[in-house]
């Protein structure tokens, strides 16, 4: 059985001190010079295997005073408040700082029961100390110049031992308030228990498993998200090019680091805690808007993901610093200078939260071609990034205006199994879903796409194994060698050798700007045209110029360098280029006019040079992935270089490795000629 004190302490006169019952209320009176001071004392009469919330008025104090631990102090002139809610909602709104609560209490334990009392807090805003007639039971928390604290952690327990009568003193130190505190905080949140070691245990127990319970689905959703993000980042893994797929995988894994540092009541400094939350909140929001614009392929437009690049990085830095303020907490900053600098660094994240919705706005205004996966992402982002925009906005600066809104808004939507579902969970968990229907969709996409590609490089490819000679001719007199390295699975680099009927042998050798898939269809168009103009053009600069005339307006903004050498019958050779890099006779360049490349101007003009190629003369052809062959410092192979290797007369393959050795940065293609015989030439 238990007596409850519902009434307020009064002053009265006596002359001795006394104990009365009134109403089932024990008061005690204090002599203080001549005047009595009368104060509740909760008297817990046969306390047996049960417990007992220690309600009615306790003793309330703002300020701190180590004096005020002990049995002997006088707090008849306390004021009085309730520990079923906190002092902010009580008579001391927005108050932050020390302040102490104080209850009188005489324990009667029952025939047989245990003879030691323990305490359950449920919890108390934010730091404490338990003193039990003076003596220190348990804190939770530090105070300053050192403080600490921690949030969101189950009820604690207390053993008391075999106590009777005495004091119970709390010390709070209440943390300054947050920009969307509403001041209602401060002390305790819920009444204390008191009862037997086991009866406590028992209440601790039902209450961590009336937790678990509400919690199912956010445990179950969190899981889902760290699956998600695990299978995300194993695809990105197999494929770098996959941006998207890191960015879900970075999206996806927040909510599960949010769940280990604020949603799993372990003892973490709620320093810290903040610090990382506040950070993994940005970079969940920052993850999200790069998802947003590989979904909505808005991805395409540079401008656009350099501005995201911009804010997102502006926005990492603001919430990083905003998450450190509780490091400089009291030492650097006061409470004011602590509350205005969390104020300005809110509201200058506050507008990065509607970045989805600028997105999906973009998205409509650019009129997006999108399936029905993609546009329920859309429609699902801008619905949920408006209800979290509106309600965090809703939520800032509500001890001054009083809002309701945001607490509307938050409200429980409905409970399922003890598990709450507000609005914004609903939300988010929707868009979860849509944004994994649409990545699957993507990744779908995507491989079809990559597997169409690859069948069409593999068809590049082969044509262009085709185009480029396997087996040289044989050319009397001279000795002939090639090499060819794409820098990439099919290459722009060229080369023809093709023997007309006057015995004479045309050398063609080019190179095509760009890489890839384009290039070699260029690669292709040229060789068809070379080909088919040989026979009637003959000389180098004619061919040129036909070949000139006929690739301008098809290359697709691109151009073609090339140089023709054509070898007569005998020792003479003419040669002509569209702005190639001029062959080496022996270790000499040979000189030649600058000229345009080929495609640019549909009137460009070529000239012809003539030289004679003497028994144990070299010529070398080459593009210029020979040339600018870069080391991992970044130097150029250059012409010294090229120099000295052209004076060993190597063979193509030779020159190839030399160039790849030092570090092939683009496309090499080396043709060699060497003299090895005077043949005689018929006179017709």
């Amino acid at each position: 059985m238990r007596h409850a004190s519902r009434s307020s302490a009064s002053a009265v006169s006596a002359s001795n001190c006394v104990s009365c019952l009134v109403f089932g209320v024990v008061f005690r009176t204090a002599d203080t010079c001549g005047l009595k001071t009368i104060y509740p004392t909760l008297t817990l009469n046969q306390l047996g295997k049960g417990t007992a919330p220690l309600d009615g008025p306790w003793q309330f104090h703002l300020g701190d005073d180590p004096t005020w631990a002990t049995p002997s102090f006088d707090d008849g002139q306390w004021e009085q408040l309730t520990a079923d809610q906190p002092w902010g909602s009580q008579t001391h709104p927005s108050y932050t700082g020390y302040a102490w609560y104080r209850r009188h209490i005489t324990f009667s334990p029952a025939d047989g029961a245990s003879p030691d009392i323990a305490l359950l807090i449920p919890t108390i805003d934010d730091a404490y100390e338990l003193y039990w007639n003076g003596a220190p039971m348990g804190h939770l928390g530090s105070f300053p110049p050192n403080l600490g604290w921690l949030s969101l952690i189950p009820a604690q327990t207390y053993g008391l031992g075999p106590v009777r009568s005495g004091v119970l003193a709390v010390r709070v130190y209440k943390v300054p308030l947050f920009s969307n505190d509403d001041g209602t905080a401060g002390g305790f949140e819920g009444l204390p228990i008191v009862g037997s070691p086991q009866a406590i245990a028992s209440t601790k127990d039902a209450l961590d498993y009336h937790w678990l319970r509400g919690r199912q689905f956010q445990f179950g959703l969190t899981s889902l998200y760290a699956l998600a993000s695990l299978l995300s980042l194993l695809a990105w893994l197999r494929d770098r090019k996959q941006r998207l797929l890191l960015w879900m995988a970075v999206y996806t894994a927040m909510p599960l680091l949010e769940l280990f540092l604020n949603g799993l009541r372990l003892p973490f400094s709620a320093i810290w805690s903040t610090f990382l939350v506040q950070t993994s909140i940005q970079l969940r929001e920052i993850s999200q808007w790069f998802v947003l614009l590989w979904l909505l392929q808005l991805n395409e437009s540079p401008k656009l993901v350099r501005f995201i690049r911009v804010v997102a990085i502006v926005s990492v830095i603001a919430g990083f610093l905003d998450g450190t303020l509780g490091f400089f907490y009291p030492n650097v900053f006061s409470d004011i200078q602590f509350q205005i600098t969390d104020a300005v660094l809110t509201l200058f994240i506050l507008p990065f939260e509607a970045i989805p919705i600028f997105l999906v706005i973009y998205a409509v205004i650019r009129r997006k071609r999108l399936d029905s996966a993609r546009w329920l992402v859309a429609i699902l982002a801008l619905t949920s990034g408006m209800f979290y925009s509106v309600s965090n906005i809703a939520a800032q600066g509500t001890r001054f205006t009083h809002w309701t809104l945001a607490t509307k808004m938050n409200a429980p939507l409905f409970t399922l199994f003890g598990s709450v579902f507000p609005i914004q969970l609903m939300l988010r968990t929707l868009l979860f879903a849509s944004i994994v229907y649409a990545v699957v969709r993507y990744s779908i996409e995507y491989r079809r796409r990559q597997t169409n590609l690859e069948q069409e490089v593999q068809n590049a490819r082969e044509l262009q194994q085709v185009l480029v000679p396997d087996v040289l001719p044989e050319i009397p007199g001279f000795t002939l060698t090639s090499a060819y390295r794409p820098a990439q699975e099919v290459g722009g680099d060229f080369f023809q050798i093709i023997p007309l009927e006057d015995k004479s042998t045309i050398i063609v050798l080019g190179d095509v700007s760009g890489k890839g898939l384009k290039a070699a269809m260029a690669v292709s168009l040229i060789v068809g045209a070379v080909r088919a103009l040989a026979d009637d053009y003959p000389s180098p600069a004619q061919l040129l110029t036909q070949l000139n005339r006929r690739l301008c307006g098809r290359l697709q903004g691109g151009f073609a360098t090339c140089v023709i050498l054509r070898l007569n019958p005998g020792r003479e050779c003419t040669l002509a280029s569209a702005g190639h890099p001029a062959p080496f006779l022996n270790d000499q360049e040979l000189t030649l006019e600058g000229t345009l490349p080929l495609g640019l101007s549909p009137t460009a003009s070529y000239d012809e040079t003539t030289f004679s190629l003497q028994v144990g003369d070299h010529c070398s052809l080459y593009t210029d992935g020979l040339l600018e062959a870069r080391n991992p410092t970044g130097e150029l192979y250059s012409f010294a270089r090229l120099q000295t290797l052209f004076a060993t007369r190597p063979n193509a393959e030779q020159a190839t490795q030399a160039a790849v050795a030092f570090g092939q940065d683009d496309d090499i293609t080396v043709l060699t000629l060497a003299r090895t015989e005077v043949l005689s030439v018929a006179v017709a």
